[in-house]
């Protein structure tokens, strides 16, 4: 099947499974405008994809994902339009993970900060290096943490915990994600790949209707509580782009990445 896609997210096929790969590595993997539209349309596609059985993402080069890109964010505050197609995409794409059809085994290959922390929350069975971490850092930034992370993190973990990470914005490295809930295996670096394969591969040779009809009985519980939570997210998070406190912190920023 073809995958009409950014080229900042690429799928491979691999017999029933399909790699995912967010493929912005000199920058990365940060989200920009092309990667936030493709995560937003791959699931979808991954669904439509008949032949497809599991789904494993990863980011290529050193990081899963750095989080937003600075100069979307920038354009974001200056420009209401453009921040509202943004946060419309990413109520898609935090629904489009939860009813996706085939399971998502995340291969946190490297720090996954911002959304990229989102997306594995949002996944299935979550393998993480041993050096990465996650971190939600929207709240420091100056942003409601509206996709993701505080959404999901109440069924991953205690409620203590999850607000504890959301308000700091601190990194979980791979031990603590494990202990607490938010990872299922942590993996030397360099492994984390061909784990999540492998277990991508054990679950496409499961039965097929009773893999995808569990994973959707447990994701009603996801989708229930995202869908009480969602849409004041998403409107307070449009909100936190008329603040000084945002937009100081995107100023300075990129002020300290061009000097």
């Amino acid at each position: 099947m073809d995958y009409p896609l950014p080229q900042a997210v690429r799928v491979e096929t691999d017999g029933p499974v399909r790699i995912v790969r967010l493929a912005r590595p000199d920058q990365l993997n940060a989200v920009n405008d092309e990667l936030h539209l493709g995560l937003t349309r791959v699931f979808p596609l991954l669904s439509a994809d008949r032949d497809a059985r599991v789904a494993v993402i990863t980011g290529e080069g050193r990081a899963f994902s750095a989080g937003g890109d600075f100069n979307l964010l920038d354009r974001m505050v200056k420009d209401r339009a453009l921040r509202h197609v943004v946060i419309a995409e990413g109520r898609d794409l935090v629904l489009n993970m939860i009813r996706c059809r085939v399971p998502v085994v995340a291969a946190v290959n490297g720090p996954a900060v911002g959304l990229g922390c989102s997306v594995i929350a949002l996944s299935d069975v979550v393998y993480m290096a041993e050096s990465a971490y996650l971190s939600d850092p929207h709240v420091p930034v100056g942003l409601v943490a509206a996709d993701g992370g505080p959404l999901t993190w109440p069924l991953h973990t205690s409620l203590l915990l999850a607000k504890e990470y959301a308000f700091t914005g601190d990194r979980i490295g791979a031990a603590r994600a494990k202990e607490i809930g938010l990872a299922n295996h942590v993996c030397p670096d360099g492994e984390v790949l061909s784990a999540a394969l492998a277990a991508a591969r054990r679950i496409a040779s499961l039965p097929q209707q009773a893999v995808e009809a569990t994973k959707r009985v447990l994701n009603l519980h996801v989708e229930r509580a995202v869908l009480a939570t969602i849409d004041f997210a998403m409107a307070a998070e449009t909100d936190s782009f008329e603040t000084d406190d945002l937009r100081g912190n995107v100023n300075r920023f990129l002020k300290r990445s061009s000097g």
